[in-house]
């Protein structure tokens, strides 16, 4: 329980961190100012109010599910990701780490919570995701779509290379050659830098 206290102590007043703990009954026993701050006004005062009132109804279940892991294994803490009431209509979310509270003869007394906001860090992630799929879209389709005519168009250039033509047509070849040679080696280059990320 001193580790709790001092941990307590060291993060009442962090800007990043949230930290609560819950009695067994699932209430509120204490939170610090950062959570506070983040949920009074939709809230109240929290303390003294059971641990559901301030997230997504579907996320009751993450927390009992990980309550169970932790007092079965009490030396270790468990992850969870919980969806948290706004205040405008929607949910930040939020990382957790959880710790059993025993009391002095080892029986369960409580839920001791660590965890932040990573509601931007899952926005970012979203749109790195969906970046990632558009970069892979082109990258198919600038390997089979674009290469395939490029490939043609080489083909032709060649057969026009070794047909009989004057000196300023077999120059366009031979340029007309090149410059596809070129841009299919960018091609390839963009499509093997693709699988790299």
């Amino acid at each position: 329980m001193t580790s709790f206290e001092e941990t307590k102590q060291l993060l009442e007043n962090s800007t990043f961190y949230y930290i609560i703990t819950t009695n067994m009954e699932g209430r509120y026993t204490y939170v610090n100012n950062c959570y506070n701050e983040a949920f009074r006004d939709i809230h109240g005062c929290i303390v003294g109010q059971p641990y559901e009132v301030t997230m997504h109804s579907d996320d009751c279940k993450v927390c009992e599910e990980v309550a169970l892991q932790c007092f079965t294994n009490p030396a270790c803490t468990f992850p969870a990701t919980i969806r948290k009431h706004d205040g405008k209509g929607g949910y930040l979310i939020t990382q957790w780490e959880y710790k059993a509270i025993l009391d002095e003869d080892g029986n369960p007394a409580g839920m001791f919570c660590l965890g932040y906001d990573i509601t931007d860090y899952t926005a970012y992630h979203e749109q790195l995701q969906d970046a990632k799929s558009l970069l892979q879209e082109i990258s198919f389709y600038q390997s089979h779509v674009v290469r395939r005519p490029l490939a043609n168009i080489m083909g032709l250039a060649k057969v026009l290379e070794n047909m009989p033509l004057d000196q300023n047509v077999r120059n366009i070849c031979k340029m007309l050659i090149e410059n596809s040679l070129q841009l299919d080696a960018v091609i390839k280059e963009a499509a093997a830098r693709q699988l790299v990320d």
